[in-house]
């Protein structure tokens, strides 16, 4: 069944129901629209909810990584880089990435949603959920040391600033590197990248937790402090999977889009690779098939197969679901043992590192479906589409390199970044919140 008869049997049924459609002599052509806007309307927003809902996984991911006297904090910051976020990007932030393009490089009206519609109030909740995602990716790399008030004014300015921009040069209809042929189907750049390139510049400027390196035979060595709750971890790897579907499948943008199948099934197949990879490789490399990392392998999946979803055949996806889940590991090990940033919940390595991948996967493994205009080297369409995805990786992290380093410089000058040696010794819950998360329970063992 295709989609013209399917919509045309749906409107039927909808006629039968509704005898007073009637009075309005519409046409089929006209009976078609409204019932394609009407699906529309139900997927878009329904995904919608599902995204919004990757926030609680969010939450739980890094809660259960970190320590138990952070945890409140952890909360804190997904509700309020959320709550802001939505107001920030309300008033400034969709104007300057889907507002009338200057030049293709950012929007220029609609603040405030100025002159909106039910057409653009679906299309703001579908992507202010988008830029809530890449906000709050860098409270996991830049947990149990960071001020409540700076993280605040962070939300802030990447879902108003630095998020819509560079989201401009790529979703919006006249941005330039969507002019370019750039394709990232769900935003492994727009959205993940985004906030990785951001967490990795403040985990730098706000330096290691206490403890985390230290000096042995005159070398600095990483010293694990492990999460409190393997279990909620766990939850909310399960979440952040579930909600993926909304992420990917709503960003077909369209309920009667019928190949909404096929990205479920490479959405599916990505994180379920990137999941046994990531085991397989830890069970070779540290002797033991690691949990924590077994997880952040199914979202290294996740991440890698959101930019060519739609473009991508299932056995495409299945090789770059492998692919990043050894190159998290990989990747967590580099930014740990040899770089020295740290990153409890390896968020840089997850949503840049195997974001990059998977944008530049595209440019390999794109077949041509769904877009006949984008195929890969692998698939006889050379080295071009390769090398717009290259363009488009660097652009962006150039972007957010500078805009991160100006935003983190100014609030380490004004003494907004980092909290005091004793609130992170004593546990954010209290330092900053002035309460427990575990309320009677001892959970200062691992400090």
């Amino acid at each position: 069944m295709n989609k013209k008869t399917l919509l045309l049997c749906c409107a039927a049924v909808m006629l039968l129901a509704s005898p007073a459609l009637y009075a309005q002599d519409a046409t089929a052509t006209e009976l078609l629209e409204l019932f394609q806007d009407s699906f529309d309307m139900i997927w878009l927003v329904l995904a919608a909810a599902l995204v919004f809902f990757m926030q609680a996984g969010f939450a739980m991911v890094e809660t259960g990584l970190t320590r138990a006297k952070n945890a409140g904090n952890i909360i804190m910051k997904n509700l309020m880089d959320f709550s802001v976020g939505a107001l920030a990007y309300w008033a400034v932030g969709w104007a300057l990435m889907y507002g009338s393009s200057a030049g293709g490089f950012l929007g220029t009206d609609e603040f405030f949603l100025g002159g909106a519609d039910y057409v653009l109030y679906r299309d703001w909740m579908f992507q202010v959920v988008f830029a809530a995602t890449a906000a709050t990716i860098v409270s996991g790399a830049m947990a149990e040391r960071t001020k409540f008030s700076g993280y605040l004014i962070y939300s802030a300015v990447v879902t108003a600033i630095i998020y819509p921009i560079s989201g401009h040069w790529i979703w919006a209809d006249n941005g330039w590197l969507a002019e370019m042929g750039f394709h990232d189907f769900a935003g492994s750049t727009v959205v993940h990248s985004v906030g990785a390139w951001a967490a990795m510049i403040g985990a730098i400027m706000l330096g290691a937790r206490k403890g985390k390196y230290v000096k042995v035979d005159g070398k600095t060595r990483p010293k694990a402090i492990p999460g409190h709750n393997m279990p909620l971890a766990a939850l909310g790897v399960f979440i952040l999977w579930f909600g993926w579907y909304g992420f990917n499948g709503g960003s077909t943008l369209s309920g009667t889009d019928l190949d909404i199948a096929h990205v479920f099934v490479t959405t599916t197949l990505g994180a379920a690779s990137g999941a046994i990879a990531a085991m397989v490789a830890s069970w070779v490399a540290f002797g033991h098939p690691d949990p924590s990392f077994s997880l952040n392998g199914a979202l290294a999946g996740l991440v890698g197969i959101t930019a060519g979803t739609w473009v991508i055949s299932p056995f495409g996806a299945v090789v770059i679901g492998l692919a990043a889940g050894v190159l998290v590991i990989a990747s967590v090990e580099f930014f740990d043992k040899v770089l020295h940033i740290d990153d409890p919940v390896g968020a840089i390595s997850v949503h840049g590192v195997c974001g990059a991948w998977g944008t530049l996967a595209v440019g390999l493994f794109a077949t041509g479906v769904n877009d006949p205009d984008v195929v890969g080297l692998f698939y006889g369409g050379g080295a071009a589409q390769l090398g717009i995805q290259f363009v488009g990786v660097i652009a962006v992290f150039a972007w957010v390199v500078v805009t991160a380093l100006i935003l983190f410089g100014i609030l380490k000058a004004a003494d907004n970044l980092r909290v005091s040696d004793t609130e992170e010794l004593i546990g954010l819950d209290i330092g900053e919140h002035a309460m427990e998360s575990y309320a009677g329970f001892q959970i200062f063992t691992n400090m």
